[in-house]
């Protein structure tokens, strides 16, 4: 029995004919950098998001970077961020020379800590060594963050907020896009996020109508209205028209599939409540993608082994949090430290997650957990 882990073949078999069309299109007229097909799912985007301004890039880690360039953020600055994401999160922060400081997670959630996030910032404050700037909280998992706690906390010190949806692009507190509190909301269209294209691919959505005119100059080399006089100092970021294409009709079933995933993820919770140490908790008022459904075991290698014996797939996110890799060492953290961060790493594990996991196939996998466990 075949158990795929993302499972890009169904969908395909679902929307395939039209994906194939639209990439046809492209190949017809050849416009292949910022084609029609781009400004056409900026719109659909925006729609989606609830958002005023959409503006596509080259990836989920330039969508990060490029908000903070917009905002002149760079060495002495401090942004602060969780430590339990992928590193890409800080990467976008280290990579303008300003420091991440990392802060502790919500344990029930995996999302940024309220009060880890405050402690950081007064400590920063007092240290005075950095100058806060922005907080770059991130909806793990699939499941927005606590935004109703965090972004008071951020306008109180006056700081930036971007919303890393990279996994959560499409979750929602208490129906409320994670742009109703955030001045950015970034995604990614890596292959295995929810939205995914099939290459590489990211976006931004904000409300700011001059930081949308910022993001969309610095995402095309900084460029003026003269294409030989560039204005500012950018990225060559700009999603491929081809990868638009693909987009368009994904998107078109993607609240079809956000449902779908929430089906499959009850299911996992009904089958594994008892049987595991901890199973996805919603917080109230939350929605999520189920980017991943993530477990707490004993011991994951041992449930990682007996999954690959029966050829079942699973994954470990995060095992080694980015302030513990090795060329994040030497960023600060919240001096009350990352207790809940530390707690999980060694405990989670993540199951086959997609839209299309059968009932039968979730049965095998529930079945192969409580025997591992």
């Amino acid at each position: 029995m075949l158990v795929n882990f993302i499972d890009l073949e169904s969908q395909f078999k679902e929307i395939g004919d039209e994906i194939n069309k639209r990439i046809q299109d492209v190949l017809s007229h050849q416009r292949f950098i910022l084609g029609p097909e781009v400004v056409e799912l900026e719109s659909l985007l925006a729609d989606f998001g609830k958002a005023k301004y959409a503006l596509s890039c080259a990836n989920g880690t330039d969508a990060l970077k490029l908000p903070l360039m917009a905002w002149g953020i760079g060495p002495g600055d401090a942004v602060f961020c969780p430590s339990f994401t992928y590193c890409a999160s800080a990467e976008s922060i280290a990579a303008l020379g300003a420091s991440p400081v990392f802060v502790d997670i919500d344990r029930q959630t995996y999302n940024i800590s309220a009060a880890s996030l405050e402690r950081a910032i007064q400590d920063v404050l007092e240290q005075g060594d950095l100058t806060p700037r922005a907080v770059m909280s991130v909806d793990l998992f699939g499941q927005s963050a606590d935004y109703e706690k965090i972004a008071p906390i951020t306008r109180a010190h006056g700081l930036k907020l971007i919303a890393d949806s990279a996994q959560g692009f499409g979750s929602t507190l208490n129906g409320k896009h994670p742009l109703e509190w955030a001045d950015v909301t970034a995604t990614s269209f890596y292959p295995a996020k929810p939205l995914g294209c099939y290459g590489d691919g990211g976006a931004m959505l904000t409300n700011d109508a001059e930081l949308a005119g910022l993001l969309d100059s610095l995402r095309v080399h900084g460029r003026g209205t003269d294409k030989y006089d560039n204005v500012h100092i950018g990225l060559n970021s700009r999603l491929d028209t081809l990868q638009a294409a693909i987009l368009i009709p994904k998107l078109a079933i993607f609240r079809d599939e956000i449902q779908k995933r929430q089906a499959v993820a009850q299911r996992y919770i009904e089958g594994l409540s008892g049987h595991v140490l901890r199973v996805p908790h919603l917080a109230k008022g939350a929605s999520s993608t189920w980017a991943q459904f993530t477990i707490e075991v004993q011991d994951p290698q041992k449930l990682m082994d007996a999954f690959s014996s029966k050829s079942i797939p699973s994954a470990r996110y995060y095992p080694k949090p980015v302030h513990l890799q090795t060329a994040y060492t030497g960023y600060p953290s919240a001096s009350d430290g990352l207790s809940h961060t530390e707690d999980c790493m060694g405990k989670t594990v993540s199951l086959p997650m997609n839209p299309y996991l059968n009932q039968q196939v979730q049965d095998v996998i529930i079945e192969a957990v409580k025997a591992a466990s």
